[in-house]
């Protein structure tokens, strides 16, 4: 079966027969065949039968030549599909068939016979070429690159900007597509050529300039190189021919150095050996001389000592034997001017008793005006509770007939209204009129005669009044003279008291100074017995004085006289009203009503009677019976050595921390009000006596009370029973004194807790070193481990510092307290 196709090509009439073209294409292509012919050495041979994958992988398939050329067609158009199509004529260039033969007429016929003239003539006439806008842009935008610089610039706005930059006329934009004339190409090829060829030089010249610097850089480099070498080099050199002679200048040097030492040693050690013969021997010489000097200078001040010992005993024993002359004179003056002050001091003694006298007579006046007084204005009262009641009848009376009167009238008046009123007849009772007259005159002169009492008994009243006021004023200025009377006599006492320590001052002074020789012919005086006395300056009892004999100095009968007559004025001035009549029974008797106050207060205070809103019952009280009794005040007494005797007696039990705290929450209490309260006395004999100031750590502490009451562990309320007293010598030493006591249970206090501390402390350090053994053993501490003791240690300093709050103990006592202790604690562990 075949069929012929007839196709006009190129004006020619074109047959295909496919007379048996499918048996034809039923031919296969043996295997071995094509493997051999692939496998041959000629690549031409190797080449037209490639082996394919197909027939690699799949053998046994029947593979034919059409089968073949099919896939090779599909093969083909596969390739065409993904490539750009271009068009080639094939024209021959002569009928021979042979090379270099070119037939033009021939070659002609062939392109008009193609139609290729004609395809050129449209193309030339129409837009031949034609680029996509990307590609336009992609190839071309390289002649004007600023027209690209805009982001938002679209491609066809770019193709625009482009071609008119460019300046070509007659092109088209299309949708997708650039179109241009004829030879347009050409020229943008042209320019492009020429835009690389530019950019290819300026490349060229940057990278020829790069490598030329690059190679200058490396020659320069190198020549540096060299040169330093070169340089380096030269410098050895020099330096090698300067230390070289360096090194010989130097040898010369030490060698002519060595040389001259060498001589100047040789005469050095001859000049020192001359010297040092010439300057020994001039030593020995000086040596020599100072020992002759040193010699003479003894024996000169030997000599001249003796000679001045001589002369000095000599006179030392004329200024003796003066002296004792002078002293004796002086002795004896001094004994005429005592002898006389004893017979000034009797009359002073007389001018007392009569002040005294003169002070009973005043007295007993006072009470008498007195009573006087006090019955007068018991009478007065009297009258005037009578007529008050008299006047209280009257006004009653009065008040009635005031009474009756009105209802008279009252009724009169209503009878007038209950008559009818008719014509006027004078009708008039006069019994009646009479009757009422005599009444009215009566109640007038009783009333008249009531005011003149209530008169008389006014001005009764006040010739009453104006004599209590002037007995009033009488019994104040004898009052008044009789105060006056008692400060002078007061300060009679004192400067009698003055007078009395003066002259016994004088008369030690004069036994003293008195020597054994008597050098005048009177007889020596004998010496006056020392009276016994207790700490506080004052004598030792009553039956002391009373048993001495009366020979001695009227001083003494005085000053039990004074002490006596102390206490008769404070009874004077706790009963006015009483009779001041004193004798030596009364005064006796007021001296054991005062040491029964006495020992009522220390009976009080001996015990435990607590705090009151923190203070000290006891101080408090002792220092109130010290005030009302007037003890700072007095030149003897005995109440401060009973209380200091007292205090001792107490702080016997030094074991009971508590009891001690007590004792010293009291003492530095009275110590501070004894502190805030008393003021020097100005009298000679106090400022003869006058107490040494305090000298120890706790005097000075205690020196500070007077600066504010916290201090003493006192409220501010406390200082309002505080009042200033001249305070005399008694009082004076009772201060101090119970200063040494406060300082004394302060410091039993403070060894008492170092006692109790001391055994716990060396615990404490003995633990380390038994734990050690302990440890190793494996075994625990238990009651021998050292925080016990130490817990042992604070709970006693719990148990003193509570004890110490309970009891109100001054915070600086405290604090000085817990100081001194932990100090002592530190002391311990640092000798340990």
């Amino acid at each position: 079966m075949g069929f012929a196709c007839d196709y006009s090509w190129y004006n020619l009439q074109v047959t295909y027969q496919t007379d048996l073209f499918l048996d034809k294409n039923k031919d296969y292509v043996v295997a071995e065949h094509q493997a051999l012919l692939s496998a041959s050495k000629c690549s031409f041979v190797s080449g037209l039968f490639p082996l394919l994958a197909e027939d690699s992988s799949k053998t046994s398939k029947f593979s034919s030549i059409g089968s073949r050329f099919k896939q090779q067609l599909q093969a083909l158009l596969e390739t065409l599909s993904s490539t750009e199509p271009h068009y080639i004529r094939c024209v021959k260039p002569n009928n021979l068939l042979k090379p270099a033969i070119f037939e033009s007429k021939n070659v002609l016929q062939q392109l008009r016979c193609g139609g290729v003239m004609e395809a050129i003539r449209i193309s030339c006439a129409g837009y031949p070429t034609r680029k996509p806008f990307d590609e336009f842009v992609d190839r071309f935008g390289l002649l004007a690159p600023e027209v690209l610089d805009g982001s938002s610039t679209d491609e066809v706005t770019a193709c625009k900007n482009l071609l008119e930059r460019v300046g070509l006329e007659g092109y088209q934009i299309g949708k997708t597509k650039v179109f241009l004339r004829a030879g347009q190409m050409a020229d943008l090829d042209s320019r492009r050529t020429e835009v690389l060829g530019r950019s290819a030089s300026i490349i060229q010249r940057k990278i020829r300039s790069y490598l030329a610097r690059r190679s200058f850089v490396s020659l320069r480099r190198s020549a540096i190189q060299i040169q330093a070498v070169c340089r380096g080099q030269l410098s050895r050199q020099v330096y090698e021919g300067m230390r070289r002679e360096a090194s010989s200048l130097m040898i010369q040097r030490d060698w002519r150095m060595h040389v001259a030492r060498k001589a100047y040693k040789e005469w050095y050690f001859s000049a020192v050996s001359i010297q040092t013969g010439m300057r020994g021997m001039a030593a020995r010489n000086v040596l020599r001389f100072r020992r002759q000097t040193r010699a003479a200078i003894l024996i000169q001040s030997q000599c001249r000592k003796f000679l001045a010992r001589l002369h000095f005993m000599e006179i030392k024993k004329a200024a003796i034997t003066t002296q004792c002359a002078w002293r004796g004179r002086v002795a004896r003056k001094e004994l005429r001017k005592l002898k006389m002050a004893a017979r000034e001091t009797g009359a002073l003694q007389a001018a007392k008793n009569k002040l005294e006298k003169q002070v009973e007579d005043l007295t007993v006046r006072l009470q008498l005006e007195r009573r006087m007084r006090a019955d007068l204005e018991q009478s007065k009262t009297q009258e005037n509770e009578k007529l008050q009641s008299a006047l209280q009848e009257m006004q009653i009376q009065f008040k009635e007939t005031k009474a009756m009167l009105e209802e008279q009238r009252e009724a009169t008046r209503r009878a007038a209204e209950k008559v009818p009123i008719v014509q006027e007849i004078p009708v008039v009772d006069h019994a009646m009129m009479e009757k009422l007259n005599n009444e009215n005159e009566k109640l007038k002169a009783l009333v008249s005669s009531l005011e003149k009492k209530i008169d008389e008994t006014e001005k009764k009243y006040e010739e009453a009044n104006k004599i209590s006021a002037e007995r009033l004023k009488q019994a104040s200025d004898a009052e008044s003279k009789i105060i006056h009377l008692k400060t002078v006599m007061q300060r009679l006492e004192e400067k009698f008291s003055d007078i009395e320590s003066e002259n016994q001052i004088l008369r030690q002074q004069t036994l003293l100074k008195t020597p054994v020789k008597s050098t005048s012919g009177l007889p020596p005086t004998p010496a006056t017995p020392a009276t016994p006395t207790l700490e506080n300056g004052h004598h030792a009892s009553e039956e002391s004085r009373t048993n001495e004999p009366q020979s001695t100095t009227p001083v003494k009968k005085f000053g039990t006289e004074s002490d006596s007559k102390l206490r008769r004025s404070l009874i004077e001035r706790q009963h006015p009203s009483a009779r001041c009549i004193f004798t030596k029974s009364n005064i006796k008797s007021f001296a054991i009503a005062a040491q029964e106050n006495v020992d009522a207060l220390i009976n009080c205070v001996i015990k435990n009677i607590g705090f009151s809103q923190g203070k000290p019952i006891a101080a408090f009280t002792i220092y109130k019976c010290l005030l009302h009794w007037k003890s700072f005040e007095a030149e003897r007494t005995s109440v401060f050595d009973r209380l200091i005797q007292m205090i001792g007696s107490e702080i016997e039990n030094q074991e009971n921390n508590d009891h001690m705290a007590y004792w010293l929450s009291n003492t530095s209490a009275l110590l501070f009000l004894l502190q805030r309260s008393m003021k020097g006395a100005g009298s000679g004999a106090t400022q003869q006596r006058k107490l040494p100031p305090a000298t120890s750590l706790f005097g000075r502490m205690t020196m500070g009370f007077r600066s504010s009451p916290s201090s003493a562990n006192l409220p501010a309320p406390a200082v309002d029973v505080v009042r200033q007293v001249e305070a005399k010598y008694p009082a004076l030493l009772f201060k101090q004194q119970l200063t040494a006591y406060v300082e004394k249970i302060y410091g039993i206090i403070r060894d008492n807790l170092k006692k109790e501390l001391s055994s716990l402390i060396s615990l404490c350090i003995q633990a380390p070193r038994t734990s050690k053994g302990v440890l190793r053993s494996g075994r625990s501490f238990g009651k021998d481990s050292p925080t016990s003791h130490w817990q042992s240690i604070i709970e006693s300093l719990n148990t003193l510092l509570s004890t110490l709050k309970e009891n109100f103990v001054p915070p600086i006592l405290v604090q000085k307290i817990f100081t001194q202790t932990f100090s002592y604690i530190n002391v311990q562990l640092f000798n340990r």
